[in-house]
């Protein structure tokens, strides 16, 4: 590792830590924004309640919280009822969920807060089996259950499940990574609550639903364009990323997990912009700082996501 990697960073007040399993579904921050955020206001996506709806039009956001508060304006209800939204698909489909990627001919299905329920678990393992989401807005629940884990023996708890409280603390503002923190710091051997609410459940009187919810789930955009949803600064109207950058994208997000228990796409992708025009791993752990600071990404995990988007770039990958 190169000398004084971490000499131009800012410096650092929280601990880095490995956390429980984790994975976002909400828009990471960007570090420059294209040309064509003007159009992008104007642009129109078709949306309905999960469970069963009218059609309704949003337009106008340029983030994951304006599109709810749009979602909710359509729907007239409380943004804080939507958990999460996917796309093309009204099931609660995890890998189908909505990110910081909305290709144009997107339709957006918003899943709201349904039936509450409580549930005890003596943590009898040190890894429970979860891998925590959120939604951008405050919202974290569960995007996956491991297989024969602690959770998947505990039958209460589903995927979908918007995670309330934990003994007792309420964590509804809490980002995923906070949660799994959580979750992992507490005691083995020990009993603890959690207070879930799972999503909205369809009636079968309601389907077959309206025509929007028939869209082919191959339709997903036109020609290679997106919408780009941005924590600062407007939406953008981008190309999908190339196939160098996804293979980059799919190693960070690899060294995300062996780093620090995350799994999280959308961050990955974020990491591979910030370094897309670096020259070298000072300015890149510079960048990062930039627009990932709360992170606080160790020197090591900084300059193998260097040495992984370069051996994209070099097609080693």
């Amino acid at each position: 590792m190169p000398l004084g990697l971490r000499s131009k960073k800012k410096d650092k007040s929280k601990e880095t830590f490995k956390l429980v399993e984790s994975e976002a579904a909400a828009p990471a921050p960007a570090a420059a924004a294209p040309a064509r955020a003007a159009s992008a206001s104007r642009l129109q996506f078709h949306t309905q309640l999960a469970h069963g709806s009218p059609t309704g039009r949003v337009e106008g956001f340029g983030s994951a919280r304006e599109l709810y508060a749009k979602i909710a304006e359509a729907f007239r209800i409380d943004p804080a009822e939507i958990m999460f939204c996917t796309l093309n698909t009204h099931k609660a489909d995890m890998d189908k969920l909505l990110g910081a990627q909305i290709g144009l001919e997107d339709f957006i299905f918003a899943h709201i807060k349904g039936q509450r329920k409580e549930v005890e678990v003596l943590k009898t393992d040190d890894v429970l089996g979860l891998t925590i989401t959120d939604n951008g807005t405050g919202c974290a629940f569960i995007k996956r259950i491991k297989e024969g884990s602690l959770m998947d023996q505990t039958k209460m708890i589903c995927v979908g499940d918007h995670i309330e409280t934990i003994n007792g603390k309420n964590v509804s503002d809490c980002r995923h990574y906070e949660v799994a923190k959580m979750l992992k710091d507490l005691e083995k051997g020990q009993m603890f609550k959690l207070e879930l609410i799972e999503p909205m459940k369809a009636f079968e009187k309601l389907e077959p639903r309206s025509k929007g919810g028939t869209l082919p789930e191959a339709k997903i955009s036109r020609g290679r364009e997106t919408l780009r949803l941005r924590t600062k600064g407007p939406a953008t109207v981008e190309e999908m990323p190339t196939e160098v950058e996804e293979k980059a994208i799919k190693k960070v997000d690899e060294l995300l997990e062996t780093y620090m228990g995350i799994r999280d796409i959308e961050l990955a992708a974020t990491m591979v912009e910030a370094g897309r025009d670096k020259k070298n791993p000072d300015e890149f752990a510079v960048a990062l700082d930039e627009t990932l600071g709360d992170f606080a990404f160790p020197d090591e995990f900084v300059f193998d996501v260097w040495g992984a988007i370069g051996d994209a770039k070099q097609g080693r990958l």
